[in-house]
């Protein structure tokens, strides 16, 4: 007995005492030298868009947003070099020296997304089966419904507005999502889900690539691909009539795909064109064609000349560049927007991460498109110019 109580006092002595409060660092080396642990500015911390917020939101509805950043790593419908599962990540780290809303304000907005008015946050990726594409395009699905059918966070600032009630068929407000891909056939979940919302939407589409291929003949699992989903996304009449791509460049069997593409709804806009006509033409016909209506915004890096994004699976030669596609992304500002997305980055195929920055560069440009009225002024602040020697 006098044993056993002398091994307990002894055992007793070596357990740590509880902790009832966390102890104090402030005079450890690091705290009293250099104060808190804060993320390095460009390079350090955990990868989110832009440094922000990092929220599972599939998991955890706790956190209330406006726009969603989300991803969705997604290439098994791909016909020529898969990759693209990979673009959240390479987009993400692209965005590493842009840092919402503090080092986010450029010359040609005249503004910082994060100041106007929207909680803004990564809601991280969906997790999808690459073993299986009808699940994964599923799950991609189920996802996208659950993230826009939480309640909005409803603005952090008097700048903020509603954008999404007039349009929803319940007369609610439903938050946003901007989708980094993944390959294009991610787009035919999105719509499915902006389906149930909004009913059909007009869809602009940037892309060296039609994308309305013809199903005929194929079998239910060949009939999704990156190259057809808006030919099936026409046959559920997920789209208005209303819709127009931007960029078109690709080899075609001949004149009947652009006949089959006119019957899925769409106008075209070859690359060509903005030679030819000019940047403000381009935008003009886009909003034009679009209207007043509910706009999906969806644009394949491709539309990019691969000299100047070569991290894609089905580059074309003599896309339009990268500062082109910036100016027509920001004469588009104040169309009702009710999600974007970027798909086909495919980091494989980079050089020095050029495509990832590009891509997130792009995705600054979404943001700030969706939460303006109208595109900016033509000039800027400091310049040298006076607005009447502007054409």
């Amino acid at each position: 007995m006098l044993a056993a109580l002398l091994f307990a006092s002894l055992a007793s002595a070596h357990q740590s005492p509880l902790h009832t409060s966390s102890p104090s660092t402030a005079d450890e080396p690091w705290t009293s030298k250099y104060g808190p642990q804060t993320e390095h500015g460009y390079f350090g911390g955990i990868l989110s868009y832009a440094h922000l917020p990092y929220v599972k939101c599939l998991e955890d509805a706790s956190k209330p947003y406006d726009i969603a950043i989300f991803g969705m790593p997604f290439d098994t419908t791909t016909t020529y070099r898969p990759g693209a599962r990979f673009g959240p990540y390479a987009i993400r780290s692209g965005s590493r020296r842009q840092s919402i809303p503090g080092y986010a304000w450029d010359l040609s907005w005249e503004v910082n997304p994060g100041k106007l008015g929207a909680e803004l946050i990564d809601c991280g990726d969906v997790p999808v089966t690459a073993m299986d594409n009808a699940k994964a395009i599923d799950q991609m699905e189920a996802a996208y419904t659950t993230l826009i059918s939480r309640p909005v966070m409803g603005g952090i600032n008097a700048l903020y507005k509603d954008r999404t009630s007039a349009f929803a068929l319940d007369g609610k407000e439903h938050p946003r999502v901007v989708t980094l891909g993944g390959d294009h056939t991610i787009v035919l979940p999105i719509l499915r889900s902006l389906y149930k919302v909004y009913g059909p939407v007009s869809v602009i589409h940037f892309d060296s690539h039609m994308d309305t291929g013809a199903v005929e003949g194929r079998t239910d699992q060949e009939r999704i691909t990156h190259g057809t989903y808006f030919t099936i996304a026409a046959e559920e009449h997920l789209m208005t009539n209303t819709s127009i791509h931007g960029g078109i460049r690709s080899k075609m069997m001949g004149e009947r795909q652009v006949t089959h593409d006119e019957s899925v709804g769409f106008q075209v806009i070859s690359a060509e064109d903005l030679d030819d006509y000019g940047v403000n033409a381009v935008i003009e016909a886009i909003r034009k064609r679009v209207g007043s209506s509910p706009v999906y915004l969806s644009l394949d890096i491709d539309v990019i000349d691969p000299g100047l994004a070569p991290a894609t699976g089905t580059p074309e030669a003599g896309g339009w560049t990268t500062r082109e596609m910036k100016r027509i992304l920001r004469g588009l500002a104040g169309l009702n927007f009710v999600g974007a997305d970027i798909v086909e980055v495919a980091p494989a195929y980079d050089h020095a991460d050029i495509t990832g920055i590009a891509a997130a560069d792009l995705v600054h440009d979404f943001l700030v498109a969706m939460l303006t009225d109208t595109p900016p002024r033509v000039g800027h602040i400091g310049s040298p110019w006076a607005d009447l020697d502007l054409f």
